[in-house]
């Protein structure tokens, strides 16, 4: 799985609490997480590769 950091969005990327991302995995499915705490971001990266590792 890459996940995509948001460096134009405002409130998203380095220096921030929270963060919007694109999680690309290894089905070629493309899952865009709106703009959330870096920590929800994390639990739904977890269960996304949770979710992968049942595909």
């Amino acid at each position: 799985m890459i996940v995509l950091n948001s460096l134009r969005d405002a409130g998203a990327g380095f220096g921030h609490d929270t963060n919007k991302v694109l999680l690309l995995d290894r089905l070629g499915n493309e899952t865009p997480l709106p703009l959330k705490s870096k920590q929800e971001v994390a639990k739904d990266i977890v269960l996304a590769i949770i979710a992968l590792q049942h595909a």
